[in-house]
């Protein structure tokens, strides 16, 4: 069989997508993709999956699809720790969010918020931001971190260079090698070649997402895939769930040895 880059991230009528489920897989088979579907999973999302019987009513739903099973769960919000074993075990893979950081002195700020953060500077918020992604990656059980660069919309437009400098791609990197936690080349975030690069030397394994939301967006693989060529990933080195097996699967096996 000829292999077919993944999609890992993408999403659909079940949370915020255009598309519904057939509707993607079939985007994907136009594209020459493999698809995933990975919702939002989330109480703490606009259109999203908020509940335990909700993310079960999704998995019912996928088993229907020749898809693979994912989710993207936010860090900061309390529903991926809510998750029954019996559910966790039906994804074929997991991605975490840091859809929201916890600055100094507990705020939360919420990277899509508009209101003004007044007295915040770049490199207050970047400290946060790295410290709270290392968190993330010694606590959460997931598979992927998606668009490892999204930071709030007040610093979207300042130079890459200046929020991630050599020792905060270090730390980020390090976190994510630690913790087995692939990175994604996200198509509708697209990290700094650098910091890819970086992550590939030190081993990480590097994932494709196009966070597909809509017809254009969904499957659209083909910018990430061609810089992850270009940094010498072969292809099948990128993540994939069944290839690759899933952090998921593997932590909650150990879950279930240390119950017994």
């Amino acid at each position: 069989m000829n292999w077919q880059p993944v999609d890992c991230h993408a999403h659909s009528t079940f949370s915020d997508g255009a598309l519904a489920i057939p509707e993607v897989v079939e985007r994907a088979a136009a594209l020459g993709v493999r698809p995933s579907m990975s919702d939002h999973i989330s109480r703490d999302v606009s259109r999203t999956i908020d509940s335990v019987d909700g993310v079960r009513q999704y998995l019912d739903t996928l088993d229907r699809y020749d898809v693979l099973r994912g989710g993207e769960f936010c860090y900061h919000d309390s529903l991926w720790r809510e998750i029954p074993d019996d559910l966790v075990a039906r994804f074929t893979h997991r991605i975490g969010s840091l859809h929201a950081i916890r600055l100094d002195g507990g705020t939360l700020l919420h990277v899509f918020s508009r209101r003004p953060i007044g007295g915040l500077t770049a490199d207050a918020y970047m400290d946060a931001h790295v410290a709270w992604l290392e968190q993330f990656a010694r606590e959460m059980p997931v598979d992927i971190l998606a668009h490892p660069t999204l930071v709030a919309i007040p610093f979207r437009q300042t130079d890459a260079a200046l929020l991630w400098t050599d020792a905060r791609e270090d730390r980020v990197v390090g976190a994510l090698f630690a913790a087995g936690i692939a990175f994604e080349i996200s198509n509708r975030y697209p990290p700094p070649e650098r910091l890819v690069k970086r992550a590939v030397d030190r081993g990480v394994r590097i994932s494709l997402g196009s966070d597909g939301h809509t017809l254009e967006q969904v499957a659209d693989v083909a910018r990430p895939l061609a810089l992850a060529r270009k940094l010498g990933v072969p292809d099948s080195a990128l993540y994939d769930p069944l290839a690759h097996g899933s952090k998921t699967h593997a932590e909650l096996l150990d879950h279930k040895v240390r119950r017994a």
